[in-house]
């Protein structure tokens, strides 16, 4: 039986098209994707996003532990504050993708999905190996989660949230309660827009929708509902990696272009191969790519030379509603990956011309 996040009478009287996405019945979108999308863009979206795993880490050797797991570390932190990292093996390739975040008594952790049961099995295992004295609670299913993103949400939700969301920075996060019940406002995001991100109690998921979103019905609502098809075109313009596509166990951080998320100073679990991988250069690449066309080349579609020879496979594509034009990321032979490349998508044996360009697609003007 699929999961239902704290909103799922939500999606389901607002008509949503729900879909199993990791196991959880969510929304894939209300309207259209193109709508959701564009609303992200010029105004603000309300995603749910509960799905996501928020893993609770504390005691003794939790920060330790952090160091061990994760490809930065968590010394520097200060409390309210959150980092982007990546969870590897051995090999260098990545169990997930994760924001940490420190808070005054524990240290969270929000990963994909897809691999929360599997980062919680590992966890528990290399705690026994290691001997490590901490705790790990899945908050998961007792909390729910929202995303709300776009150019003018943090105005819109100035004089709605208990804390100074205009004063919140990047990647930083604020603390607060509303009748005695705690939530934690993030300044982050997944489409490559301003915005923010609210974990709070299960049971305040009702009041919290009308709270925050208001009469999301009017044809010119500041914020409206969206799903993951928008949160997914969305990212794909912002060149933001999603787990399965751009990342996974067999594809190390160097060269998905995150070496920025790669402390390779540290003594985590792979920063053996993955300072070779940097020392010697990537064999591959993640690249952004343009098509001549507006067919879209979808994840495995083949990329040639102009004689043929294989190069490269896409990971995502997509047609950007805010770009007009078909986009995709992939990875090919670093030989082949500068910028203005061309180069041939096979889309079901026509050929299409795709060109290389700098990623990201997209970013908003006013950072």
């Amino acid at each position: 039986m699929l999961k239902h996040t704290p909103f799922y009478d939500f999606h389901v009287s607002a008509d949503a098209r729900m879909v199993d996405y990791s196991g959880w019945e969510m929304p894939l979108m209300y309207r259209s994707v193109v709508d959701e999308h564009q609303q992200t863009r010029n105004s603000g979206s309300i995603f749910d996003v509960s799905h996501m795993g928020r893993l609770h880490f504390s005691g003794s050797d939790t920060r330790r532990f952090l160091n061990l797991v994760l490809t930065r570390p968590v010394d520097d932190m200060v409390v309210g504050q959150s980092r982007y990292a990546l969870v590897c093996n051995e090999s260098g390739g990545v169990l997930d993708d994760i924001i940490v975040s420190r808070d005054n008594k524990h240290y969270l952790m929000v990963c994909n999905a897809g691999n929360r049961e599997k980062l919680i099995q590992y966890f528990t295992a290399f705690r026994r190996e290691h001997d490590l004295d901490f705790d790990l609670a899945d908050q998961t299913e007792s909390t729910g989660m929202v995303a709300l993103q776009g150019p003018k949400v943090i105005e819109r939700l100035a004089s709605v949230l208990p804390v100074d969301v205009k004063s919140i920075k990047r990647y930083h996060f604020e603390t607060a309660k509303i009748m005695l019940i705690k939530l934690s406002v993030f300044r982050s995001g997944y489409t490559g827009e301003d915005g923010i991100e609210i974990i709070l109690p299960a049971m305040m998921a009702g009041m919290a929708m009308k709270m925050l979103a208001g009469k999301m019905d009017k044809e010119n609502a500041t914020l409206k509902p969206a799903g993951l098809a928008a949160r997914d075109t969305l990212r794909l313009e912002a060149g933001m990696p999603l787990y399965g596509h751009e990342l996974d166990e067999n594809i190390d951080p160097i060269s998905a272009g995150l070496k920025w998320a790669v402390n390779l100073d540290s003594n985590f679990v792979g920063v053996q191969k993955l300072r070779e991988i940097a020392a010697q250069g990537p064999k591959r690449v993640l690249v952004g790519l343009e098509l001549e066309d507006r067919r879209i080349a979808r994840q495995g579609t083949t990329l040639a030379t102009s004689d043929g020879a294989p190069v490269g496979q896409v990971t995502s594509g997509t047609f950007s509603p805010t770009l007009q034009k078909s986009i995709a990321m992939a990875f090919v032979d670093a030989d082949h990956s500068a910028i203005g490349t061309q180069l041939s998508a096979d889309l079901k044996g026509s050929p299409s011309q795709a060109r290389i360009v700098k990623l990201p697609f997209y970013k908003r003007s006013n950072p």
